[in-house]
This record gives structure tokens, sequence and C-alpha cells, in this order.
């Protein structure tokens, strides 16, 4: 690594490591023997943003290209930024510490809306024009994708090109492209229409989105020939032989995920209504477990983690999970290598299972009911009832088990009091399901960790029309479950910022006019958005005051299901003729059946998956057994 940091500045920053590379599994490449330079940028802080396999299979993905060099750079925390500023030092990669603006591609992934001004405090950083419009010849190509680019409009006048869906699915192919470019000697917009015509890459200076008195859209017009009038979605079709990296980098200091990831499936057959990546994520994708245990044996030999952790947006509807985590503890448990999964649908939990998951190590568990009333459980089509959800509690505490955390959202639509106290009253329950249990098996003492999150309406859902409470709508709720809990001795309650959620629900529906508010929030010294003791909501409500806009338009307003969306040219998958049957039911609490028990029909299984229809890929998941 070319150093670019002193130890003098080091020493005065937190945590110096997030910024001196050279990790183990971290690739070295000599950056003069490759045709493209790649930085990889995650818009949070280091700790955050190694936790984040995402990250780790594009940069292993990209890294296995004899041309490419991919390097990896964050968000420099606010100490560290400071000293940069005050030395004139330029972001820089961690591989090499060249500067990032010296590089071919800036590619951002967009995890959470509440890092977008960090995407322009980095794009600064690193001396790189912050609106696209702007940028030179010499400048890198501004690229992102990841779950936000679904809806990229709130960052179109500062990014180059989006990547819309799985990022192996089409990175190769734009670099092919762009070896070719850089050969030739073409311009930037020459190379930019050339990736415009691939299925996926959304390149929003080629659109002009005109806007009707009121403010809402009128047209989204293709303003270059090159330019599709839809982008669709592009997704790897089979897990089992796409890349996933043998030899993740292990970092020195501990992350908020610090241990071996295996992804068991992507996607999900549930069609939880207020879920953005339920929808976005289709069709279902699986690994067989000979697929996850090579890749789990590999990663065990290539990093020294003491424990796996099992993701999916929902890994106990993984058929194979029982296999899986039986071969798992015979062959890992001796080596003191534990094995933990994230929440649980409380309904396929078994017994059997938690108490070999126990042999290893044992901790809480983590269930996601999210909403307390039946009738509200029906509206967001969760599938879960509440027999369901007392029984598999009663199951885990006859296991051992007595540590029990609940994740719950408040403010959905059609929501009244009694929904959040029955929020309340279902942890009371819970404790009685406790207490029912003899005590010569259950555990000493209970304890539930209630969550409730204010729910952000998010765009390619069903829920994408409605409006969002205010903050002090959402603060008013937060002391009403607060007050209820309080009658409840073994639970707690946990909240979450209010105003910040509010801030993401603007976000998370905005057109690109929204990108003027987040330049002048960024210019008022916003960074780190999503932390706490840094999200300043003056600085949102200064700037739509100063730019002549209103935060309700965003997440207020109700929408009419003919409204034109900011992202209404993104094609996720899923019709909106069927995101709009879906709102239709969830009015009148009717729940419709998950993808294993038949096709619903939500449009995704309509679409090309490298030569195969979705519906295929569908049915071969059903009839295989790996879903079912």
């Amino acid at each position: 690594m070319d150093k670019k940091v002193s130890d003098y500045i080091l020493k005065q920053v937190e945590k110096p490591v997030r910024y001196t590379g050279g990790e183990y599994n971290s690739v070295v490449k000599n950056p003069g023997d490759v045709d493209i330079r790649f930085a990889f940028c995650f818009p949070e802080v280091y700790d955050i943003g190694m936790s984040y396999l995402g990250l780790q299979i594009l940069y292993g993905m990209l890294n296995e290209r004899s041309d490419t060099y991919c390097e990896r750079v964050f968000a420099p925390w606010v100490d560290m930024e400071t000293k940069m500023r005050e030395n004139d030092i330029k972001l820089f990669t961690l591989e090499t510490g060249d500067e990032v603006r010296k590089f071919d591609f800036l590619g951002f992934n967009l995890l959470y809306e509440m890092t977008y001004t960090n995407v322009l405090n980095v794009l600064d950083l690193s001396g790189i024009s912050i609106y696209s419009k702007d940028r030179g010849e010499d400048e890198p190509i501004v690229c992102a994708g990841g779950p936000c680019a679904n809806n990229p409009e709130p960052l179109a006048d500062f990014i180059d090109f989006f990547n819309i869906g799985d990022g192996e699915a089409k990175l190769d192919e734009v670099l092919d492209l762009y070896k070719e470019h850089k050969k030739s000697g073409g311009k930037r917009r020459e190379f930019l229409e050339k990736i415009a015509r691939l299925d996926g890459i959304y390149v929003p200076a080629f659109y002009d989105v005109k806007y009707n008195e009121y403010g809402t859209i009128k047209s989204v017009d293709v303003i270059n020939e090159n330019a599709k009038p839809v982008v669709g979605r592009v997704v790897v079709a089979d897990l089992n032989t796409s890349y996933f990296p043998d030899k993740p980098i292990v970092p020195f200091l501990e992350t908020v995920h610090n241990r071996i990831t295996l992804e068991v499936f992507r996607g999900c057959i549930r069609g939880c209504r207020f879920c953005n990546a339920g929808f976005m994520y289709r069709p279902i994708r699986t690994k067989s477990v000979d697929t996850l245990m090579k890749q789990l044996d590999a990663q065990v030999k290539n990093t020294g983690f003491e424990e796996i952790s099992l993701v999916s947006l929902s890994t106990s509807d993984y058929s194979g999970l029982p296999e899986l985590a039986d071969k798992i503890i015979n062959k890992y448990s001796k080596q003191h290598i534990s094995l933990s999964l994230p929440s649980l649908r409380i309904d396929e939990f078994s017994l059997d299972l938690m108490n070999r998951l126990q042999e290893v190590r044992k901790s809480g568990l983590t269930f996601a009911p999210e909403a307390g009333t039946q009738r509200m459980r029906d509206m967001i089509n969760k599938g879960l009832t509440e027999e369901e959800i007392l029984e598999g509690c009663r199951l885990a505490f006859e296991g051992g088990w007595n540590r029990v955390k609940l994740y719950f959202m408040m403010g959905l639509p059609g929501e009244t009091d009694e929904d959040i106290i029955g929020i309340a009253d279902l942890a009371r329950k819970i404790v009685g399901e406790y207490f029912k249990v003899p005590k010569e098996i259950r555990a000493n003492g209970i304890s539930i960790n209630i969550s409730a999150s204010c729910y952000v309406p998010k765009h390619n859902t069903p829920f994408q029309w409605e409006s969002q409470n205010i903050h002090e709508e959402f603060e008013r709720k937060q002391r009403l479950l607060r007050d209820e809990i309080k009658k409840v001795k073994q639970a707690n309650y946990k909240y979450h910022d209010a105003k910040t959620s509010v801030v993401e629900g603007v976000l998370s529906r905005a057109d690109r006019k929204i990108g003027k508010i987040i330049y002048d929030v960024w210019k008022k010294g916003a960074r780190f958005e999503g932390w706490s003791d840094h999200f300043d909501y003056t600085k949102w409500q200064e700037a739509f005051l100063e730019n002549g806009m209103s935060m309700d338009f965003y997440n207020t307003r109700k929408r009419e299901v003919d409204e034109i969306l900011p992202w209404d040219h993104i094609n996720v998958g899923v019709s909106k003729k069927f995101l709009v049957k879906e709102k239709e039911k969830a009015l009148r609490g009717e729940v419709t059946p998950n993808c294993k028990v038949k096709c619903n029909r939500c449009g995704d299984w309509r679409r090309d998956v490298g030569g195969v229809k979705s519906e295929s890929i569908c049915e071969m998941q059903r009839g295989g057994g790996i879903i079912l």
C-alpha cells in the first residue's frame, strides 16, 4: 500500500485500521498489469461496510478477472474526514492507497436511503464532480446498485449509471464493453450510450422528467435513442453456479457481523405487503446443501471465524435447513464454531433444531410477528396466527430458551391504537406461555425485548401509494406502547427515532427533484444520517423550506393508483397490476397464499432469467422440494 496518511494522523483518529488496508485475504495486484481499476464503495463506516455480504461477493468476483483490480473504499468517519480536509488528502482505496479519482469506476452500493449524503461526501472527498453533468473525461464513471437503486431517482443527478438487479448478472458485461471502449479512446458519453442498450442498466441523463403544475410526474421521456423506455431488473439464474467467495476478507477490527455469512437462497415466498425486498428479489433461487457445505468448508479454512450465520429474507423457509444445520453442527461443534440464525418465522421453528443449535452455543431467539393483532397481520399478509406465535414461543421455552426478541412495526396502513396496545398484549401472552412450562424444564427467568420500528412505505410494494405517519404521530404511538409495556415487567421496549424514519420515507419514494434537497442538506454538514447522534432533522426542514418544497408531498400524501410514480420506468418484475390487487386485498384484510402453496401470478413469472422463464424456475423449486 502506498501510504497516503501518516502515522501522526492515524494516531489522532478512532480505529485507525479502518484506513490502513492489508487485511487477511485482501487482494494484492499490480495496478500496472490491469486494464480496469474499480473502486467499490459502501457509503458507510468501515465497521458496517465490511459486514455486508454483497461487498465480499462483488469484490471477489471482479478480482477474479485478470484485467480488473477492484479495491475498497468506505465513508471516512467524521474525525478522519476532518483530518483529510485539513491536510488536503483525497479519499483513497485501502488496497493501494491510490486516490479514488484516478480510477476508471467508482461504484456505490446503496443499501439504505440515509446514506445518500455520504455518497455526495465521498464524491467530494475524492475530488470528483458531484453532479454527473459536470464530470470530465478524466474523472471516473460513477455507478450504483443495490436495493435502493430500484428507485434511482433521488440520486439521478449524481450517478452516471445504475445497475438494476443483481450485480453479478451484469457487471462483467459492462466491464467487457468498457475495456473495448477504453482501448478505442472513446468519450464517456459514448460508453454510457453503449451500456444503456443492456438490460438492467439505467443512465438517468438519457431521460427527461416532466411535471404537472401540482408536482406530480407528467411523463418520463427517453431523450437518447440508445436508452430503453423501461429498464428491467436483471437477476442471477442459478446461485449454485454463481460466484461466491472462498476467501472473504477478514477485518482487523470487530465489525457489526464478525462471522462467516452464507446466503442460503435469494428471494422470498411470503409476499408480506410492507416488504420491499420480498417483492424485488423474486424469483426465489436456492442453493443446495452440498453447495453450501462446500462454500462453508472453504470459508472456515480461509478465515478462522468462530461463528456461522445462515442468511436470506426468510431462512426458516429453506427446506434443507434441518439437514444443513445437522451437518454444520456435526462437523464443526468440536471446533467450537457455532451456528446462528437470523430472525425466524415462529411457525416454522422446530424444537429439534433449537436443541441442536443449543449444543454449541445458547443465545437469544429473534422472531418477527411485525404486528400485534391478527387484523394487522392479515392486512400486511404476514400469514401468521396468534396461536402459531404462542406455540412457537412455548416450544422455545421448552427447549430451555428464555430470551426472546420480537420485531414489530408501527404506523402501518389502517393501524389503530388497539393494534399498538396489541403488541403489549401479545408480549403478555408470551410471558404466560413461559410460565406454563414446568419449572424443571424451563430456564430461570424470562426476558422479552420488543423492537417496534416506524413503518416506512417503500416503492414497489402494495403500500407504495399509502401515506406515512408524521413524526408527532409516531412519537404519540411510541409513548402509548411504552406505557403499555411497562405493565409487562418481563418485557423491555426499544424504539426508533421517528424523525429519521420520516426522512427515510421521503427519500424512499422521491423523484429526482429531491436531489437538490440531498445536496443542500449535505452542504449544511449532514453526514452519517442513519446514526442517531449525527442525524439533524432541522437541516432537512431548512432545505425543504429554502427550496420551496414540502416533506408532506412525499410522505403524508396518499397517491392515486393511476399516478405516474418516479420508479415506474424501472421494472423490478412484479407488475403494478398485482401490487394494486394486493393493496385492495390488504384493505379487505385478505391473505394471499405464499409462493410454495401456489403461483399468484405476480408478474415476475414472465421474466426471462438467463434464458429460462421465472415461472419455470419457481416450478422447479417447488417440484424439486428445495423450498417445500
